[in-house]
């Protein structure tokens, strides 16, 4: 790390600056290390992530994460942390934001704050990047990253949780080829509350290892996702998480609606609620069978009768 930080002429060559691991990622080996210009985060790739099932992915999605980070910040200033330098050994380096001025927003859905004017711009932002990268020929070679989203995304999600529920393997496994058959847009892969941060300007989207130019429906999914297995979580606050729901949709929607993406990510929704509990990567706070019990009747509900709205998922959610 010290010799890719001086080769990149972030340290001096006789700087030995204190390093201090990182917690929060399954992924990756991340470190905050006190530079003498100020701190900088460091981050590494692992081939084997820290879970209970045996879960490895490709190394060279380190690079992937440092060009979609670029991107973003071309077409939304703000929206991605600063990029400093980069390795093909699988390291890089960007600007090191301070949790205490950028809030974590899954801290702050935890606190119960759930501000539907925050998620409207997640929404909104995210839906720019996507626009602007929907079929761009350069954008989509730069991304060709299909084997990696699929050992990172689709088996030990959509495919792991089939096994688990033969009944539905069909239906899980023709949503997980659709969806890496769509190629329209630059995909983050992981749009999750854990990795946004809370900014003045805006949120600030982290950890983009997934980066895959496919289908922006997986993005938006993903993300309303979390907003709705937080009301299992924080059950007082699930008016404002469904708030955040509607709020991020229709901010997203009113920016790139193009191609069914409404369509795709409802019809998705439900097998992403289902894999945070019977997947390769279970939400760590749904602990109680009676939680995911829940999350069980709804996903496979919606799974066997699809709906073509995001606003029918939502409703037969809170229905529930």
């Amino acid at each position: 790390m010290l010799a890719f930080l001086r080769a990149a002429g972030l340290a001096r060559p006789g700087e030995t600056p204190a390093a201090t691991a990182l917690t929060g990622g399954v992924s990756s080996d991340i470190w905050k290390v006190e530079l003498d210009g100020g701190p900088v985060c460091v981050k590494r790739a692992l081939p084997r992530l820290r879970v209970a099932q045996l879960w490895e992915a490709p190394v060279e999605r380190n690079r992937y994460e440092w060009r979609w980070m670029q991107v973003a910040a071309r077409i939304a200033p703000g929206s991605a942390p600063r990029v400093l330098a980069h390795d093909e050994a699988g390291v890089f380096a960007m600007e090191f934001l301070d949790g205490a001025r950028h809030p974590l927003w899954k801290n702050e859905l935890r606190a119960g704050r759930a501000d539907a004017r925050f998620a409207a711009r997640v929404g909104e932002t995210l839906a720019r990047i996507h626009a602007a990268t929907a079929g761009d020929a350069a954008i989509a070679d730069a991304f060709a990253t299909d084997a990696g989203f699929r050992a990172i995304r689709l088996e030990p999600y959509l495919l792991a949780t089939a096994q688990r529920h033969p009944d539905l393997a069909a239906r899980l496994g023709a949503l997980a080829e659709r969806t890496a058959a769509t190629r329209a847009a630059l995909v983050h892969g992981d749009v999750s509350p854990k990795n946004i941060l809370v900014g003045k300007d805006g949120p600030i989207f982290l950890d983009a290892e997934c980066a895959w130019y496919g289908d922006p429906a997986f993005d938006l999914a993903f993300c309303l996702n979390h907003l709705l297995l937080k009301c299992l979580w924080v059950p007082a606050a699930t008016p404002k998480f469904l708030a955040c729901f509607d709020a991020l949709a229709a901010a997203y929607l009113a920016v790139h609606a193009s191609a069914d993406v409404e369509a795709r990510a409802a019809t998705l929704l439900p097998g992403l609620l289902l894999a945070r509990v019977d997947g390769k990567s279970p939400v760590e706070y749904l602990i109680e069978e009676a939680q995911k019990a829940r999350v069980r009747e709804v996903a496979r509900a919606l799974l066997l009768a699809p709906r073509d709205s995001l606003d029918a998922v939502r409703s037969a959610w809170q229905e529930s």
